[in-house]
């Protein structure tokens, strides 16, 4: 892994950092991507017997995968368009001599006339004109050089544009009912803004260029002067810029622009991520949470140094009830019952009420309690989520918000894991991102954050397989029975079966079973996984290699 390489092999990386090294291997994943496409083009054109000298050289020199498929463009299987009815009917000669643009006398019509006839559905000259600038149309637009000058002016000129489906309608996107900028300029945030505006059927976004300077580029390319089918063909590449290069290239230039809007919106989750799952766990303090709210009350949790909720309550010293007398004796019984050092106050709806409820009770206390606010981003999904329900069953889903708003305090990684990374609420439009590539600064701050001592097993109840031979080892939370009998800082490591042991194997197979291979593979894995808060190594706990056996 990057993290790996980064950390382990720096004398053969010459000590690049972890950054540089995610950029060479989405470089080298990219120039892989480029050569197989361009293999995949070679086989394409040679089945069909047109590849040359010439244009493999040109498919070898392509840097980019847009430069290859406009060269494969030509040669690309299509769908029935205007210009495929045209060749059918035999068209094609009409369009290469019009094209061609060496006739110097005599007219247009003239030319078409023998191409025209009533058994073929062109019953006129003028019909036969059409259909030849209809193949005109599709071969300009299918110029690879003509799609490159286009796409240089584009990034260079072309201007990212929004405006309102319903102008008189009030919306988050106001700011963008008439709104232009230019695409090299325009940020991935108001990007990733405009998409979501369209397609919540806000706004309607568009590309706008200089249509004339666009034409006039590919007219420099195709139109002669001096022949009576200039102009024929001057209205060709106008048709082909209007009905087939312009909506192809905006859509383009769209999506690569929303490519690296959500690369960089990825990015800064992933510095965000990293941020909040590494925050410093607060050990060995006995935490009491408060989940703020105005109508439902305020949702109490208590929870020992190990994560065990030891109580739960429901409070009112928010409006409308306002029962602040009653929440102090509430909450002072419980602190001095449970011991309590540390109050867990989340930031959401009512939290900077209930945040000076517990600076007065702290104040009326006096017995050394201090507070810290805890951002409770994501603690509702947890709470009404399968892996919630599982973990406290005999909670209300409100009272496991509590819970997790303190266990975040405890150890935010370890509860954090639990959550959708989109839940999080760390991201740019993280909603929004496409699912394979959001997950993957999940994924790359979860490695190096192992290999700094900080494993995601805590409590975390979604079982992690583990190395250990074919059995499926697995992390699971900390169990309920026994948690008092553990040292203090380690957490419980279970083993759940996913296949058959090789003890029962063996026995299938009438040969004696290789337990102790099996235990040693199990133990280096929970060394592995397995954390402490003191900073000594799980490898010299006897608790921690008996918890794998």
């Amino acid at each position: 892994t990057i993290p790996f390489i980064a950390r382990y092999r720096k004398e053969r990386t010459g000590s690049c950092d972890d950054q540089t090294l995610r950029a060479l291997a989405d470089r080298l994943a990219y120039l892989r991507g480029l050569q197989k496409r361009r293999e995949e083009v070679l086989s394409a054109i040679g089945e069909q017997g047109k590849l040359t000298e010439s244009l493999a050289a040109d498919i070898a020199a392509a840097e980019t995968l847009a430069r290859l498929e406009d060269i494969y463009r030509p040669y690309k299987q299509k769908r029935r368009t205007r210009a495929t009815v045209a060749r059918e009917r035999g068209l094609e000669p009409l369009a290469q001599l019009l094209l061609a643009q060496d006739q110097t006398s005599g007219s247009v019509e003239a030319l078409a006339a023998p191409y025209a006839s009533a058994g073929k559905d062109v019953p006129t000259a003028a019909d036969a004109i059409a259909g030849a600038c209809d193949i005109i149309a599709e071969q300009i637009s299918d110029s690879a050089e003509g799609r490159a000058r286009l796409r240089d002016y584009y990034w260079r000129n072309a201007r990212l544009c929004s405006t309102a489906v319903d102008s008189d309608k009030e919306s988050v996107y106001t700011m963008y009912y008439e709104y232009a900028e230019p695409v090299a300029k325009a940020p991935s945030h108001r990007v990733l803004a405009v998409n979501r505006g369209e397609s919540e059927g806000v706004l309607k976004v568009s590309v706008d260029v200089d249509a004339d300077y666009a034409t006039g580029l590919l007219a420099g390319l195709f139109v002669k002067k001096g022949s009576i089918t200039t102009e024929t063909v001057l209205a060709a590449v106008a048709d082909a810029y209007k009905r087939l290069i312009h909506p192809s290239l905006e859509r383009e230039l769209r999506a690569e622009l929303t490519d690296a809007a959500n690369e960089q919106a990825i990015k800064n989750f992933g510095v965000n991520l990293k941020a909040l799952l590494m925050q410093p766990p607060v050990k060995g303090k006995t935490v009491l949470a408060i989940d703020p709210a105005y109508r439902t009350g305020c949702k109490i949790a208590v929870v020992d140094p190990t994560g065990k909720v030891l109580d739960t309550a429901v409070v009112y010293p928010t409006p409308p009830q306002n029962k602040v007398a009653e929440a102090k004796r509430m909450l002072g019984a419980l602190i001095k019952k449970h011991g309590v050092q540390v109050l867990s106050i989340g930031n959401g709806t009512a939290s900077k009420e209930s945040e000076l409820f517990a600076a007065e009770l702290i104040r009326e206390l006096d017995c050394g309690l201090s507070y810290m606010m805890i951002n409770e981003a994501g603690a509702s999904v947890y709470s009404a989520s399968k892996l919630g329900a599982e973990e406290f069953p005999e909670y209300d889903v409100s009272l496991r918000s509590a819970v997790s708003i303190a266990r975040r305090l405890q150890d935010p990684l370890a509860e954090l894991v639990k959550i959708d990374p989109k839940s999080v609420g760390v991201g740019q439009y993280q909603h929004d991102m496409p699912q394979q590539r959001r997950r993957r600064p999940e994924h790359r701050v979860r490695a190096p954050a192992r290999l700094c001592g900080r494993s995601v097993a805590g409590r975390c109840e979604k079982r992690r397989r583990l190395p250990g031979g074919k059995r499926g080892v697995y992390i699971a939370r900390a169990a309920k029975e026994g948690a008092e009998a553990r040292p203090e800082g380690i957490r419980t490591v279970r083993r759940f079966p996913a296949h058959p042991t090789r003890k029962e194997c063996a026995r299938r197979n009438g040969r004696p079973p290789r337990i102790i291979r099996r235990r040693q593979k199990t133990a280096r894995a929970v060394r592995l996984f397995a954390r402490r808060c003191d900073g000594q190594s799980p490898g010299r706990i006897g608790g921690a290699c008996e918890a794998g056996r």
